[in-house]
C-alpha cells in the first residue's frame, strides 16, 4: 500500500528557495520566503538559509536556470541542508529533477502545508481532509516514490544492464498497483466527506430552526481566531501562538446581554498561496463561513503584512461565494502595537471607521465589539408582552432557553410576561400577545 513519506521525521536542517519572475515581486516573494521559515519551522526542521532567486526565463525542467539550479544545491550542500523548500510550486517533473540530479530531497510550499496539516489533525474530519489533499498531491509523484527501484541491482539512477531494466520494470508495475490503490482510498474519502457534509447539513438545519443565529470566526491563520472564541464563550478552545492551531471547526453558543442566543464558530486559518486542493479538501469545514449569518474577521494588527493577510482572506472567502456576507473587521492584539501611534493610525486609516480594535488576552475592547455583534442582530429580535396559560409552561421554558424573560409574574392562570424573542420563534407565541401592552407599542421589534 502506498502512503506519503514521513519528511518531518527525516529532515532536521532546510534550504529554502523562493523564486520570483519581475523585479516588482522582489518584496513580496521575500516576505513569503520569511512566512516559509515559519512554517517550516513549524515542523521543527531549522532553517539553514534563505535565498530569493530572480529568475528571467522559467524553466519547463528546473523553474530556475539549470547553473542556478546547481548552485543552489551544492550552496545546500556546503550549509549541511538534507533538505531542499521551494515556496513556489513545483511540478512533478520539476521536483523529481531536482532530486535525482541534485540527490537531495525536495519540497515545495504545498507540501509544508501538507506536512503540517498532517500532524495538527485532531479528529476524524480532518485527518480525512488532510489525507485527501496529501493523496491528491502524491498521485502523479508515485514514480518519485518509487525512485529507490531504479537502484536495485547495481544500477545507479536510469543504470543500463538486466539488473536495471528489471528493477525499472518492476517499478513500474508496482507504480500502477499503487496509482489504482490510491484512487480508490481518493474515492473512499471523498464519500465520507460527502457523508460528513451531510451531517454538518442536517445539524445546521436543526439550529435554523431552532431560530439561533450564527456567525464564523474568519481570518488569516495565527489572527487569533481560537483566543477571541475563547474570550467570547469563556470556553478553553485549543489555541497556540503558531501557524495552523485549528484545523477542525468549534461551535460554542453565546448569550448576549440582550438576551439573545449566538452559535459563534471558529474556522481553519488561511495563508497566501493557500493550494486550491486544501480549500477544496477543507470545503465540509469552510461551508460553515458560508452558511453563517455574518462573519467576524480577525486580523492580526501587530503583523507587518496585515493588509496583505487581509487580502488573502477576501480572496479565499470570494473562491467561496463568502465575500459579501455582513462582517465585522476585528484588529486584535492591539495591545502589541497601542505604543506605535503611526501604526494605530495606518490602521485606522486602512480599514472602515466602524472596524474595532481588541485584545483577546487582554480583554480591551470586547465589550463594543459584543455590542456590535447585538446590533448585527437587532432585527432577528422582537419584545412581547405575552399572557401564556399556565397549561403551557413548555412555551415558558423556551423563552427561557431561546429568548429572555425581562419581567414574570403570575395572574390568575395567566403567567404575564415581558420577553425578548427570536423572530423565527413569534409565530409560537403571537396568540399569547397581550394587545393592550402592544398597543402602547411594547410588542414591536426591540
Amino acid at each position: 500500500m502506498f502512503d506519503t513519506r514521513e519528511k518531518p521525521k527525516m529532515v532536521e536542517s532546510a534550504f529554502l528557495i523562493g523564486a520570483y519572475f519581475d523585479r516588482g515581486d522582489e518584496f513580496e516573494a521575500q516576505s513569503l520566503l520569511d512566512e516559509l521559515a515559519e512554517l517550516v519551522g513549524s515542523l521543527g526542521i531549522a532553517v539553514a538559509a534563505k535565498r530569493c532567486v530572480f529568475v528571467r526565463t522559467r524553466s519547463k525542467r528546473y523553474l530556475t536556470g539549470s547553473g542556478k539550479a546547481m548552485e543552489l544545491v551544492e550552496e545546500a550542500k556546503k550549509l549541511g541542508a538534507d533538505c531542499i523548500a521551494f515556496d513556489n510550486e513545483l511540478s512533478p517533473s520539476q521536483q523529481r529533477v531536482w532530486e535525482e540530479e541534485g540527490d537531495i530531497t525536495v519540497i515545495d510550499r504545498e507540501e509544508v502545508i501538507l506536512d503540517i496539516f498532517h500532524l495538527r489533525a485532531r479528529t476524524k474530519e480532518a485527518s480525512l481532509q488532510v489525507e485527501l489533499a496529501r493523496m491528491q498531491y502524491s498521485l502523479p509523484r508515485l514514480s518519485r516514490m518509487w525512485s529507490h527501484l531504479d537502484r536495485q541491482g547495481g544500477g545507479g539512477g536510469g543504470g543500463s544492464g538486466g539488473g536495471g531494466g528489471a528493477a525499472r520494470g518492476e517499478g513500474e508495475q508496482q507504480i500502477e498497483v499503487d496509482r489504482r490503490l490510491a484512487r480508490k482510498r481518493i474515492d473512499r474519502i471523498k464519500a465520507e466527506l460527502e457523508a460528513v457534509r451531510q451531517n454538518r447539513k442536517t445539524q445546521r438545519k436543526q439550529r435554523a430552526d431552532e431560530g439561533i443565529c450564527q456567525a464564523s470566526i474568519v481570518g488569516y491563520t495565527n489572527a487569533g481566531k481560537s483566543s477571541l472564541l475563547n474570550a467570547l464563550s469563556g470556553s478553553e478552545i485549543y489555541a497556540e501562538d503558531k501557524l495552523f492551531a485549528t484545523l477542525d471547526p468549534t461551535t460554542r453558543r453565546i448569550d448576549l446581554p440582550d438576551g439573545q442566543s449566538l452559535l459563534l464558530t471558529d474556522t481553519v486559518g488561511f495563508v497566501r498561496n493557500l493550494p486550491h486542493r486544501l480549500v477544496e479538501a477543507f470545503k465540509a469545514t469552510l461551508e460553515e463561513a458560508v452558511v453563517a449569518d455574518f462573519l467576524i474577521h480577525v486580523l492580526d494588527a501587530s503583523s507587518p503584512e496585515v493588509f496583505e493577510f487581509y487580502k488573502t482572506t477576501l480572496d479565499v472567502l470570494g473562491e467561496l461565494q463568502a465575500v459579501d456576507k455582513p462582517t465585522i473587521i476585528v484588529l486584535n492584539k492591539v495591545d502589541l502595537v497601542a505604543d506605535d501611534p503611526n501604526r494605530m493610525l495606518e490602521l485606522k486609516n486602512h480599514f472602515d471607521e466602524n472596524a474595532f480594535f481588541i485584545s483577546a488576552s487582554t480583554g480591551e475592547g470586547l465589550d463594543r465589539l459584543i455590542e456590535r455583534v447585538c446590533d448585527m442582530m437587532v432585527d432577528r429580535i422582537s419584545r412581547l408582552n405575552l399572557k401564556i396559560p399556565q397549561a403551557r409552561q413548555d412555551l415558558v421554558a423556551l423563552l427561557h432557553r431561546e429568548g429572555k424573560i425581562v419581567c414574570e409574574e403570575y395572574e390568575g392562570n395567566d403567567v404575564v410576561v415581558s420577553a425578548l424573542v427570536p423572530h423565527p420563534l413569534r409565530h409560537k407565541f403571537e396568540p399569547f400577545i397581550d394587545p393592550l401592552a402592544t398597543s402602547a407599542g411594547s410588542g414591536k421589534p426591540a
